[in-house]
């Protein structure tokens, strides 16, 4: 990847000294450089959120704010881009290394020579374009999968449409060999539709265009309708799925419900009662709510403690090796048996979790069955 240097980057130089400000302006303008200044930690702070430079030179030692803080404040600021810091630093400096530590890219000593500082300009600026290259094409690439997974449903859905017709008969009468090859072709459709679904929910979230309406969500009233959409494909395969509410049921009415987007969670727990059934061939699926200790959402600071939910899904099925548990929830990560889908499914479970202030967990046995359990902050009053 080649990255080429524009002369109209834009510097901004932070020191105290107006002379040195004066000295370093005056050699990157004759470079083609534009070129903004700053006298203090505070006004460049301000100037940095207002128009990210390319590259920032500060001084370390400032009087208010030394060049550390101002250093530590803009790394911590998720809402620039990379911003590349240079540290202009006396000779008797006593921590370049903690200006690293803090988040700077490199430094230069005062008396600043020429070609030393032009040098140390161009390499952070390389290394800016670089990254922000990197970034651009990640964006088109997250935007494309986005298109091209939404573009794929329409003909997936009508093909789902046309194989249903077909096996009610509306197109005419069927042979029993017909039936059973549109069956299987209605079943590969529904699972590449599924796939292609959660592709397009997954860069919704990484993209940061998911958008979650949070409203109080019964639990109870939510796994039993998870519970009934998914016992034929339980009793198919001889399995008992039950929902276990006893403990759930003995608390307050008041501490019964989340506050969630409920298309989300039904998402995630079919996902997971889905998988639970798919990858168990005999015994049981068995959901539990249990009454916890997790934290409550407060509007206000969605951080005062209080009684939390766990939802157990517990089955016997095959279980997952040791050596894959740590990576289950990772993007692309497939377990190793041959049922194994695309490793989406799990990291978009962890990803709604995550967004309603949960946890998600599993405890497996391989060849013995797996418990997941996810933790969700009830609604406080």
């Amino acid at each position: 990847m080649s990255v080429q240097l524009s002369q109209s980057d834009h510097v901004l130089v932070v020191d105290d000294s107006p002379d040195n400000v004066f000295l370093v302006q005056t050699i990157l303008e004759e470079e083609g450089y534009t070129i903004s200044t700053a006298e203090d930690g505070p006004s460049a702070l301000a100037q940095v959120e207002q128009s990210p430079p390319d590259l920032i030179l500060l001084d370390v030692m400032m009087p208010v704010m030394d060049g550390f803080e101002v250093t530590e404040r803009i790394r911590k600021n998720a809402n620039l881009p990379f911003i590349p810091i240079l540290l202009i630093t006396a000779h008797d400096s006593p921590s370049v290394a903690q200006g690293l530590d803090m988040g700077a890219d490199d430094f230069i000593r005062k008396p600043v020579e020429v070609d030393e500082l032009l040098a140390r300009v161009r390499s952070l600026l390389r290394l800016k374009h670089s990254v922000d290259e990197r970034d651009q094409i990640a964006r088109q690439r997250e935007d494309f999968v986005s298109r091209l997974t939404h573009d794929l449903r329409t003909p997936l859905i009508a093909a789902d449409r046309m194989l249903n017709l077909f096996q009610q008969g509306a197109l005419g009468e069927l042979s029993p060999t017909m039936q059973e090859a549109l069956a299987t072709m209605a079943r590969s459709n529904i699972n590449l539709l599924s796939m292609v679904n959660t592709l397009l929910e997954v860069y919704r979230f990484e993209a940061g265009r998911k958008t979650l309406t949070f409203t109080p969500v019964d639990l109870q009233d939510l796994l039993e309708e998870v519970v009934k959409e998914l016992t034929p494909l339980s009793q198919e395969k001889g399995l008992l799925l039950r929902l276990d509410l006893r403990e759930y049921k003995a608390l307050p009415a008041a501490k019964r419900s989340v506050r969630g987007d409920r298309l989300e969670l039904h998402r995630l727990f079919t996902n997971l009662v889905g998988n639970a059934i798919k990858f168990t061939d005999a015994g049981s699926v068995i959901i539990r709510l249990i009454p916890t200790t997790a934290p409550a959402i407060d509007d206000r600071s969605q951080q005062q403690a209080g009684c939390g939910i766990a939802i157990e899904i517990e089955d016997s099925g095959i279980g997952i090796p040791l050596e894959e548990q740590a990576s289950l929830f990772e993007r692309f990560r497939r377990g190793s048996h041959k049922r194994s889908g695309s490793g989406l499914g799990l990291y978009l479970s962890r990803r709604i979790v995550e967004a309603h202030q949960g946890a998600i967990e599993v405890k497996s046995q391989f060849g013995r069955g797996s418990v997941f359990t996810v933790r969700l902050p009830v609604q406080s009053e």
